[in-house]
C-alpha cells in the first residue's frame, strides 16, 4: 500500500492498470509471478492485491476515485507521503476512523469475539492477505479435508461398489456414452479392482482402456504400469486410464511419461478431487456468491 501511495504522490490522476504495471516493475516481478493466479483461477494474485490496496487506501481517505478505474492522492495521503512510515498495513490504516468504520460496521463484536491484540486492533486487521485470498485459503482447507475423508471412505467400499463409483465418475466426466454402455464395458471384477474398455465419447469414435485398483495401502510401481501397457497393446488401444486409491511410484510416472501410448495415472488424491469436482459421492452443503459492482449498469447514456 505504501508504494501505491508513493506512486500517486505527484497529485495527478492515475489508472489502476498503469499503477499495477509500475509496481510490478518496481518489485521486479518475474513473468511467472505476474501470471500467478488465485486458487479460483479468475484473477492474478498481484492484480488482486493491488486492487485491494487501492480499496483500503480509499477507505482510509489517502486516495480518492476520480472516475472508473482511476484515482489520485488526497491531502491526507500527501501528509502520509511527506512523513512516510516504514510500511502501510491494516494496523496503520486503523488509525483513521473512516477505515475502522469500514472494517467494523458489518459486525458489532464483543472483545471476546474480536480477539483484541495489545494495541486494541483485532487480529483480522493485522492480516496482510486480501479478503479473496482469505476466503479461497479457507475453502481450500475445507476441500482438502473433504478429499481426505472421501478417499478414506472409498477405501472401505467393496470392489463391486468401487466399480460403480468409477463408472459414475467417468460418466460425469463425459466418458462412456450411456450408463448402460458403461456398465457393459466396465465391471469384470478382479483382485479388488476393475478392468474394461469405455468409449471416449458418445459416438464411440475412440476407446479408452481402464484399469482400477482399490488398494488400502502400498504404491503402484512400474511393473503394474508395464502390465497395463501390455494389455493396451494387446487390445490395439492407444489410450488408457489407470486409477488407484493409493499412489504411484516415481518410476511408474517416469515410465508412463516416456512411452508412446498415452496413459493417464490417477492416484487416490486426484480421484478424490475429481469426485468433488464432478459431484460424485458428495453433496452441496452451502453456496456463497462473490459479487462486484456492474459498472456497465451505471453508465448513463
Amino acid at each position: 500500500m505504501l508504494p501505491l501511495v508513493l506512486y500517486a504522490k505527484d497529485e495527478q490522476e492515475h489508472s489502476i492498470r498503469d499503477a499495477i504495471e509500475s509496481l510490478a516493475e518496481q518489485f521486479q516481478l518475474s513473468d511467472e509471478e505476474r501470471k500467478e493466479l488465485l486458487p479460483s483461477g479468475q484473477q492474478t494474485t498481484f492484480d488482486n492485491r493491488v486492487g485491494w490496496a487501492r480499496t483500503y487506501l480509499k477507505k482510509a481517505g489517502l486516495i480518492e476515485y476520480t472516475r472508473r478505474g482511476y484515482f489520485r492522492v488526497t491531502p491526507r495521503g500527501l501528509s502520509v507521503v511527506n512523513s512516510p512510515p516504514q510500511r502501510i498495513n491494516l494496523a496503520f490504516l486503523s488509525n483513521f476512523p473512516e477505515f475502522l468504520e469500514f472494517r467494523t460496521r458489518r459486525n458489532v463484536q464483543t472483545q471476546d469475539d474480536s480477539v483484541l491484540s495489545d494495541g486494541g486492533v483485532t487480529r483480522s486487521l493485522m492480516q496482510d492477505t486480501t479478503p479473496e485470498e482469505v476466503i479461497e485459503d479457507e475453502h481450500q482447507k475445507l476441500r482438502e479435508n473433504l478429499a481426505g475423508d472421501l478417499l478414506a471412505t472409498v477405501k472401505k467400499c467393496s470392489p463391486a461398489f468401487f466399480e460403480r463409483l468409477v463408472i459414475d465418475l467417468l460418466l460425469k466426466m463425459g466418458y462412456g456414452g450411456t450408463r448402460r454402455d458403461a456398465g457393459r464395458a466396465i465391471g469384470r471384477s478382479g483382485d479388488g479392482g476393475i478392468d474394461g474398455v469405455i468409449n471416449e465419447d458418445r459416438l464411440g469414435l475412440d476407446a479408452v482402456y481402464v484399469q482400477a485398483k482399490r488398494w488400502d495401502n502400498g504404491t503402484v510401481g512400474r511393473p503394474e504400469i508395464q502390465k497395463f501397457v501390455g494389455a493396451l497393446q494387446g487390445q490395439r488401444a492407444r489410450k488408457g486410464i489407470f486409477i488407484t486409491t493409493s499412489t504411484f511410484s516415481k518410476d511408474a510416472h517416469d515410465y508412463a511419461s516416456r512411452i508412446d501410448t498415452r496413459v493417464t495415472l490417477i492416484d487416490g488424491e486426484q480421484l478424490a478431487q475429481f469426485m468433488i469436482d464432478f459431484n460424485v459421492g458428495v453433496s452441496v452443503m452451502a453456496v456463497y456468491e462473490l459479487k462486484k459492482i456492474d459498472s456497465d449498469y451505471f453508465n448513463e447514456v
